[in-house]
């Protein structure tokens, strides 16, 4: 009997990787979704029993995908596929009816297994050595942005996760923004802030085999106090109290994401030491070191906001332009 099978992501990259994932000889007739609320539509056009939901998606992300399931008691049984793992995205999720969670980036062993578990795939339809090419997940063009917001999604989930279990706190999850600029649009292209709120910043470069930039972190000044009561400091020791904040916040989001990135890229990429860029001062003026140089910047943008507090921050992952070919020549290496 062939299972309808329907695979809900953002990312046409995502969408390729879980599609490879998926057993070769499975008897699934797959389709496929952009989007939250192109889910819900093809759900219920395709009659798919079983749904592959992506959590961080823009229209409609998969915590409300599942409260409409639930809601209307649509006939499908929904496995989580996402790059949060953090231990209070998996509890939600399964409170909302998800019958498992699979993290990214997908491995196909892990897929079988709860396949086989919930009854999906008999073990004779099961061959670890490949998998089936289906449709659309096969012929889509991946550019280089969707394959870095790709990345850089999964890296955030590890820098999210360490985060959360450090502060207990949820991290709410952004969908990373990737894009090419130049150094003088650099302010202009940090969304979440305020550009009349003064802010401090932390900078550290990386360096790699093909790949060279620098991670940036910004907070607003404003946060200081409830940050450092969640990092558990002594509030008397008010000289040094900003700079331990800074210094610790990029500790723990530059070493999880960097080395995120760098296991799926499958190099080793070496952070030098974190510099503070200056405290209480206006985002343009924390950027104007970069205005003299006269190169153009691969940016990611990922903004973090700590759940039921007045917290976020925003941080910038600057790579040079000498490092696309490296990126290009290992999405050619992925998608191939």
């Amino acid at each position: 009997m062939t299972i309808r099978v329907l695979i809900c992501d953002d990312s046409s990259m995502a969408r390729k990787q879980m599609a490879r994932a998926l057993p070769k000889n499975w008897k699934a007739d797959v389709t496929f979704a952009f989007d939250g609320l192109n889910g819900l539509e093809k759900l219920r056009d395709t009659q798919s029993e079983l749904l592959f939901l992506d959590l961080n998606m823009p229209e409609m992300d998969g915590y409300e995908v599942l409260k409409v399931i639930r809601e209307q008691d649509l006939p499908v049984l929904t496995i989580v596929v996402s790059g949060d793992i953090q231990p209070e995205a998996r509890e939600r999720v399964k409170k909302l009816g998800a019958i498992d969670f699979i993290k990214k980036p997908t491995d196909m062993d892990e897929v079988a297994r709860i396949l086989r578990e919930y009854g999906f795939l008999q073990p004779e339809e099961f061959e670890k050595e490949g998998t089936q090419p289906a449709g659309e997940a096969v012929s889509a063009q991946i550019n280089l942005p969707d394959y870095l917001q790709e990345i850089s999604n999964v890296a955030m989930g590890r820098s999210s996760d360490l985060l959360a279990r450090l502060l207990k706190v949820f991290v709410k999850q952004p969908i990373p923004r990737v894009e090419m600029i130049t150094t003088s649009e650099l302010s202009m292209a940090i969304s979440a802030a305020d550009t009349d709120t003064p802010y401090s910043a932390v900078c550290q470069g990386f360096i790699g085999a093909g790949i060279a930039g620098e991670a940036m972190l910004l907070f607003a000044d404003a946060n200081f106090e409830e940050m450092a009561k969640l990092l558990l400091y002594d509030e008397s020791n008010t000289g040094n109290l900003e700079v331990e904040v800074l210094m610790d916040m990029s500790s723990i989001l530059f070493g999880a994401f960097i080395n995120g990135i760098s296991d799926q890229l499958d190099i080793k990429l070496r952070l030098g030491h974190p510099t503070v860029l200056g405290q209480h001062r206006k985002v343009g003026d924390l950027l104007e070191y970069h205005r003299t140089r006269q190169e153009k910047l691969l940016c990611i943008e990922i903004s973090y906001e700590l759940e039921n507090t007045d917290i976020s921050c925003d941080m910038l992952i600057l790579l040079t332009e000498d490092s696309v070919p490296f990126l290009e020549q290992r999405l050619h290496y992925l998608v191939d």
